[in-house]
């Protein structure tokens, strides 16, 4: 079913055009993938199915009743607004219900006779919507929400100011995701989220009942998720069917077939050409009219072929610089010992590692589970409390934060260069036009550019500094496709160190030869790529819970003990059914893990239906305790 059908869509901001001839559908189940250049209108064409933005041309048809849901990156609320009181506005139908139930409850106290058996008949029919619409369930989906996305229980009666932006866009994502509309759009959703929350995304989404449009410059995402994908440019939107990885082999095949027309075409052009100017040499020649008009008839023909334009695989990329960087000693970073608190929150304890020359070291972990303030101790910004951390010799540090701030945002681009690096306007202008900043943009002030214009530049700058130790944090957010593969193709060239947080699979998967964990106040080393790093993940995972003992979750005591008092039992089962998510929880990770083991994956879904069996018995149990 077509739940939505944009036609010939033209936008424009005053006279500059953003994108002419946009024509594409969205069925019923589809998960699509939006992707192009940055500043091709994306984000706009979104905005514009929500009717948050106009257009000057074409025409958007909605199947009736159809209700859309988008997760914007302004956030409007009163100040003081929980993150609850926001997870609840996703339910405002049925509060609705509830409220009229409510109403009819006191008419039913009232009334009596035949007014009494109408007012029964509303409320039979209230009480029924509100169980079609999910009424009793919406504790367990909010809970569901809150595990999936790593939001802490502290978190709920938070107001949402409070939150970092991180945390907002996370609380946003939650409620869209609780509405569960019939067309999803969704722009860069898995930014701010550690992979495993990104990994549960994936899964839901995978799992939706409706349409997902999707921006992301996520690649495994985008692989793991989408079936079709929407390449938008200024004057169309060419359409791809299956994943990322899809898209990319039949743009190339779509290339190739492109570039033999147009090689063809021009072959029989210049052919044509050739014989209107041998006509015109033999009519002279020989007095012909014959030859005359033979060569105007040709020429007829010329005029009326559509010429194609050359076919253009890749429009201009960067480049960043290729500076070799000097070389530092054999040790590179000793950490010994490092101890990290903040209040009653334990980061890391008794960590200790050694980075030696051209490791590529990537540190993984939840949200909160202190990787960015670790890349902070070692730089010196911030103190450890326990431990210490030592640099070898000739060590010369280049730092990319998560949020690039340049000391003086008034300078222009080429100002900052110029006093940065001590060279000339020439120099210069020559390495920012490696970085796409041609002509006039050298002039714009650092202040207008975008987080992503702002990254390029200072990555730009860290290479030009020759440094042979770079630390980087969350390198790839922010950068198009394009950018993420001039960035990998940059850093697997390098000659010096790389130590980066990341959450991008995709480039943790090109770069990183190492992985540290930074799990529950401990971190792990494997010296390993990231595909290893899996596959040993893997193995912890069966080896700690195999399948023959998911199922033996609920602890059978030795002696049947009497509990008179509620409380205890309330606690008990409260025990249980936590212990029952635990296993829920590592089931959902072996089915990540095990996603192409048909047989081991009915397996463990067998077992996690067993399990959510046993969770609404202990769950109804507790229910009447309560």
């Amino acid at each position: 079913m077509i739940e939505c059908s944009i036609n010939n869509l033209i936008k424009y901001y005053g006279a500059n055009k953003i994108f002419e001839n946009i024509s594409f559908e969205l069925k019923t189940n589809e998960r699509i993938g939006l992707i192009g250049k940055n500043g091709c209108g994306k984000t706009t064409l979104m905005k514009i199915l929500i009717g948050a933005e106009d257009y000057q041309g074409g025409s958007i048809n909605f199947s009736k009743d159809t209700k859309v849901g988008y997760l914007d990156q302004i956030f409007e609320f009163k100040p003081d607004t929980t993150v609850m009181e926001i997870f609840e506005l996703a339910f405002q139908k049925l509060w609705e219900i509830k409220k009229e139930m409510k109403s009819v409850e006191q008419k039913i106290k009232k009334l009596k006779g035949g007014n009494l058996d109408k007012v029964l008949k509303r409320y039979g029919y209230l009480m029924e919507q509100y169980e079609i619409n999910g009424g009793y369930e919406v504790e367990t989906r909010i809970n569901k929400i809150y595990n999936g996305l790593n939001i802490a229980d502290s978190y709920r009666k938070m107001r949402f100011e409070e939150l970092s932006g991180g945390e907002k866009t996370r609380v946003m994502l939650g409620k869209l995701l609780l509405e569960e509309p019939d067309i999803l759009l969704m722009d860069e959703p898995t930014n701010h989220l550690d992979i495993s929350s990104v990994e549960w995304l994936e899964e839901f989404l995978k799992n939706y009942k409706g349409v997902v449009l999707v921006i992301s410059h996520d690649r495994c995402f985008l692989d793991n998720v989408v079936n079709r994908i929407i390449e938008l440019h200024s004057d169309k939107a060419e359409l791809y069917d299956g994943n990322y990885s899809d898209y990319t082999a039949e743009r190339e095949r779509r290339f190739l077939l492109e570039y033999k027309a147009y090689q063809n075409q021009q072959k029989k052009i210049d052919t044509m050409e050739k014989q209107v100017q041998r006509f015109r040499i033999w009519g002279k020649m020989r007095d012909s009219e014959v030859m005359y008009k033979r060569a105007k008839e040709i020429e007829k023909r010329l005029g009326k072929i559509e010429v194609l334009d050359r076919p253009v695989l890749e429009s201009r990329k960067i480049r960043l610089p290729h500076q070799k960087a000097q070389r530092s000693g054999k040790i590179v970073l000793k950490a010994e010992m490092i101890e990290k608190s903040f209040g009653e929150k334990m980061l890391f304890s008794d960590l200790s590692f050694t980075l030696f020359y051209q490791d590529r070291l990537c540190i993984m972990g939840n949200n909160g589970s202190g990787k960015t303030t670790l890349l902070k101790i070692i730089l010196g910004k911030i103190p450890a409390d326990k431990g210490c951390v030592s640099l070898g010799a000739s060590i010369k540090i280049g730092y990319l934060p998560q949020n690039v701030i340049f000391r003086d945002e008034e300078k222009t681009l080429l100002e900052y260069f110029i006093e940065e690096h001590k060279v000339t306007v020439s120099e210069a202008r020559s390495e920012l036009a490696k970085v796409l900043y041609f002509q006039e943009d050298v002039n714009k002030k650092i202040r207008t550019l975008s987080g992503g214009e702002k990254r390029r530049l200072k990555l730009c700058s860290l290479l030009y500094e020759e440094v042979n130790f770079m630390i980087l944090d969350e390198p790839t957010n922010h950068l198009d496709m394009d950018s993420r593969e001039v960035l990998e193709e940059t850093l697997t060239d390098y000659d010096g160190t790389l130590l980066f947080v990341s959450h991008d699979r995709y480039f943790i998967r090109k770069i990183a030869d190492k992985i540290m964990v930074l799990d529950n106040g401990n971190g792990k080393l494997y010296p390993m790529n990231y595909d290893e790093y899996l596959e040993e993940k893997k193995k912890d995972l069966e080896v700690e819970f195999p399948k023959e003992n998911i199922k033996e979750v609920r602890k059978t005591p030795e002696k049947k003990v009497k509990m008179p008092d509620k409380n205890q039992k309330l606690k008990k089962l409260e025990e249980e059914m936590n212990s029952i998510e635990e296993k829920l929880n590592l089931i959902d990770e072996l089915m990540n893990l095990n996603n192409s083991n048909a047989v081991r994956l009915s397996e463990l879904f067998n077992e996690k239906e067993t399990l959510e069996m046993q969770f609404e018995e202990v769950f109804l149990e507790w229910e009447k305790l309560q």
